[in-house]
């Protein structure tokens, strides 16, 4: 009987030491993902470009079974999405993010950090999801203040109204 309750009390220690082995080493060694005075901007969403469509002739609707008259044709293959970011006026990206799958018929993505030193800035977004257009589909600008170690996210939603900061 002694023999036992020197297991269960070695046993008890031994899992005291390991939980406060484990909660001390969870403080330490103390971990910053950002430098001090250093802030991050991330940009990142999904968007569809817009499809190259046209509409069928009455010769290629009669030529058809009536169950596959669509009056409608449209390419399997989506336009790039352009995206510009301006910090303070100087453009930090501008791209052209191509569209995802095998057929490219998937959405663009991006996910793009930006660390910047705490302080204001000035902050121009510009989106073009159709090619044939001359201007940009949606646009936005901020003035904003970054805080040491703060993050922002820049999320874009065509359904919401554009981008939004986060």
């Amino acid at each position: 009987m002694t023999g036992r309750w020197h297991h269960l009390a070695m046993g008890t220690l031994v899992s005291l030491l390991v939980v406060f082995a484990v909660a001390w080493l969870s403080e330490r060694p103390a971990w910053q993902s950002l430098p001090e005075d250093v802030a991050l901007i991330r940009l990142s969403f999904t968007q569809s470009g817009v499809r190259n469509c046209r509409a069928r002739t009455e010769e290629e609707l009669a030529a058809l079974a009536r169950n596959m008259r669509q009056k409608q044709i449209c390419d399997r293959r989506r336009a790039p999405v352009y995206v510009e970011l301006d910090l303070n006026g100087t453009t930090v990206l501008a791209r052209d993010l191509p569209p995802t799958g095998l057929s490219g018929s998937g959405p663009s993505r991006i996910y793009q950090r930006f660390e910047l030193p705490a302080g204001d800035y000035d902050i121009a977004l510009r989106l073009r999801d159709d090619p044939a257009m001359t201007g940009f589909t949606n646009t936005a600008e901020r003035q904003i203040t970054l805080e040491p170690a703060e993050n922002l996210a820049i999320d874009y939603d065509a359904e919401a109204g554009g981008f939004i900061f986060h």
